[in-house]
C-alpha cells in the first residue's frame, strides 16, 4: 500500500511539474518564435514516424513474483503535432519467467510527449497518458502445481521521460524511461492480478 501510495504522489509531481514546464515553454517559444522558426526538428508539425525501442522491462509488485526482467521490444509511432507536443502510440508484448512461474504483458498505452527545450538536434521530453493491458501471470499452487490467470483486458496509466537525437530529416534516435500501472484484473479461480513495471529503451524513429 505504501508502494502504491509513492507512485500516486510521483504522478500528481509529474503532472504538476509538466504542466509548469509547458507553460514556461510556451512563454518562451512566444518571446522567441524567429529563434524557433529556425530550428529543423521542431518547426515541421504534421509529421508522422514510426519505430522501434530496446531495451530491459523492470517488474515490480506481484508480477515480480512470478517472473524476472527482461529484455523488451516495442513497436513505436509519432505524430509530431505542433512545436512542443506529439502523440505517442506504443505496443509491446514481453514474457517473464521464473522457476516455473511465468508472467506475460501485453500493452497497447497512447501518450502526450512535451518537449522541454531544443537545443540543435537535441531535445528532452516527458510524457504522459494512459492505455490498455492485459496482463497474465502462472502461480504456483502446490509443489509441482501451477495454475494460469484468465487473459482480460484493463485500463492503466504510464508516465515517462527520455531524450530525443535528430540525426536528419529522416532519423531520430533517443533513449526513453517509461513506467506503466494497469489496473487491477479480477480472478474468478484465483486473486486478483496486480502489479506495474517499468521499461528503458533505446529508441530509433523513421519520419515518412
Amino acid at each position: 500500500m505504501k508502494l502504491k501510495n509513492r507512485f500516486k504522489y510521483a504522478l500528481t509531481l509529474f503532472m504538476v511539474g509538466a504542466f509548469f514546464i509547458n507553460l514556461h515553454a510556451a512563454e518562451t517559444s512566444t518571446s522567441t518564435a524567429s529563434v524557433a522558426s529556425s530550428s529543423s526538428s521542431s518547426s515541421s508539425s504534421g509529421k508522422s514516424s514510426i519505430g522501434v525501442g530496446m531495451g530491459q522491462t523492470f517488474l515490480f509488485g506481484d508480477f515480480r513474483e512470478t517472473g524476472d526482467d527482461s529484455i523488451t521490444f516495442d513497436l513505436l509511432y509519432s505524430y509530431n503535432a505542433s512545436r512542443t507536443f506529439d502523440l505517442l502510440l506504443t505496443g509491446h508484448y514481453t514474457q517473464h519467467e521464473l522457476r516455473g512461474k511465468q508472467t506475460q504483458l501485453l500493452g497497447f498505452s497512447s501518450s502526450i510527449k512535451s518537449r522541454v527545450f531544443n537545443f540543435d538536434s537535441f531535445s528532452p521530453y516527458v510524457l504522459g497518458g494512459l492505455g490498455f493491458y492485459r496482463p497474465k501471470v502462472t502461480r504456483q499452487v502446490g509443489v509441482n502445481n501451477f495454475q494460469e490467470s484468465e487473459g482480460k483486458y484493463t485500463f492503466g496509466f504510464n508516465f515517462g521521460a527520455g531524450v530525443d537525437l535528430e540525426l536528419n530529416d529522416s532519423y531520430t534516435i533517443g533513449l526513453m524511461a517509461s513506467y506503466h500501472n494497469p489496473f487491477k484484473v479480477k480472478q474468478d479461480r484465483m486473486g486478483s492480478v496486480r502489479g506495474s513495471y517499468s521499461k528503458l529503451l533505446v529508441t530509433l524513429m523513421r519520419a515518412f
